[in-house]
């Protein structure tokens, strides 16, 4: 797949970071066979070594070093993994390997594939096939044959309301379902994400359709070096156009009018719910639920300078929100571990990764800052919001260096914006 096109901004404040170095195993995918979409709760007994020995051996992989904490009791998610977005070190992890099927949270993958080729203000006019092959019971954000969409619609569709109809016309835009699946794997390869096989752009269950918590992680860490990706993981609530019908009274009577709805986030650690407090410092990323993956979920969030990584999936304790539960004490722990636990592997750079750190690249010409409808999380302060507790951070582009065989150096961490957009949980 060709390199995507990158806007270069130069608005960032680039901060170095003290040399360190994880010494790694190689990263060889293990040549396993795919499970079935209905996985065993034992996980295999051996996993992929990519990121680090550790990381590819069944259980719970942690080194605490010295006034680190324990890790929190009561985690029942068959695989999850807690990571630095900006280092790359993996603090913790369980199962980091295991292939399960990822629910939306493929959807990652999709945006961090996709993103880039349309601007956000192209508009498309959605046609029957456009909308051809969906899952039964598929999430939908509600999209209207005959109507016309800006790329900025659809990409608020696809990450607040999971909607595989805004996926399905995306794909369609990019020459078809079949098209973008095939460049989502070469970009997975691209990554490393070795562990992941995509059969559906939307991950909706189908076989043979696996992912990992790493490579999930990395999906995540890959797509929020894109400022528009950023923005839209981290929107709350925004306004979605609906059907044309003919308005009934006033001046217009009789004519054709276009209204619209709000739509909010289904990430609860992001937007809230009456058992899950937004979470301090939360800006994204991608939830997903579906029969065989269960629930899983990959969250960035920062406090105090750290940027922590999380990814959950299919805890196996059945109470509401349970993964949203989980992923939260463990960030919770992650803060408080951060520079005590050893790490026990790394996220592993692109292939294509050069030996120095890039300035950031936009997911889209123009981008969707300027839109008024989508309201991140830190802009709903002005007007009160319910959803808007949570804080908008902008993780910066750049990569990380790829050195010698097994060894990867981070020799530069994220450079974090001029303007982060901070809030504490009231």
């Amino acid at each position: 797949m060709p390199a995507p096109k990158k806007t270069v901004r130069r608005s960032l404040l680039v901060t170095s970071a003290a040399l360190s170095s994880l010494a790694l195993a190689a990263p060889v995918a293990l040549a396993a066979p795919h499970p079935s979409t209905s996985p065993s709760a034992t996980p295999p007994a051996k996993m992929s070594s990519v990121g680090g020995a550790r990381l590819g051996q069944p259980g719970t992989q942690v080194d605490l070093g010295s006034g680190a904490p324990v890790l929190p009791k009561g985690l029942t998610a068959r695989s999850w993994i807690v990571s630095d977005a900006e280092s790359g070190e993996v603090l913790a992890a369980h199962n980091a390997h295991w292939r399960l099927p990822p629910a939306s949270t493929m959807k990652m993958l999709f945006a961090d594939t996709v993103l880039p080729k349309f601007p956000s203000t192209e508009k498309h006019k959605v046609v029957p096939s456009d909308l051809a092959g969906m899952g039964v019971g598929s999430s939908m954000v509600g999209i209207k044959e005959g109507e016309s969409y800006t790329v900025h619609d659809l990409w608020l569709g696809v990450f607040l309301r999971s909607g595989n109809d805004a996926v399905h016309v995306l794909s369609a835009m990019n020459d078809g379902v079949g098209n973008t699946v095939k460049e989502m794997n070469e970009h997975a390869e691209e990554l490393q994400a070795l562990d992941t096989h995509v059969v559906t752009p939307d991950g909706y269950d189908a076989p043979k359709q696996v992912s990992s918590a790493y490579d999930l992680s990395l999906f995540a860490r890959s797509g929020l070096q894109k400022k528009d990706f950023r923005e839209y993981c981290s929107t709350v609530r925004a306004q979605f156009p609906g059907e044309t019908k003919k308005a009934k009274k006033g001046k217009n009577a009789g004519e054709p009018v276009r209204g619209s709805f709000e739509i909010q986030n289904t990430n609860r650690l992001l937007s809230g719910d009456y058992d899950t407090p937004v979470y301090q410092g939360i800006a994204g990323v991608k939830n997903g639920n579906t029969t065989n993956a269960g629930a899983t979920f990959t969250g960035v969030a920062e406090r105090n300078g750290r940027v922590l990584l999380v990814t959950v999936m299919h805890p196996e304790k059945a109470e509401h929100n349970e993964v949203y539960k989980e992923a939260a004490k463990l960030l919770d722990w992650g803060f408080k571990a951060s520079g005590k636990a050893k790490p026990v592997g790394a996220l592993v750079a692109p292939r294509s990764a050069q030996p120095s750190a890039r300035p950031e690249a936009s997911g889209q010409a123009g981008g969707a800052a300027g839109d008024a409808s989508a309201k991140p999380v830190a802009s709903d302060a002005a007007r009160g919001g319910s959803g808007g507790m949570g804080v908008a951070l902008a993780i910066a582009g750049g990569v990380l260096v790829l050195l010698a065989a097994a060894t990867f150096l981070v020799n530069r961490r994220w450079p974090l914006p001029d303007l982060v957009r901070r809030r504490t949980r009231p």
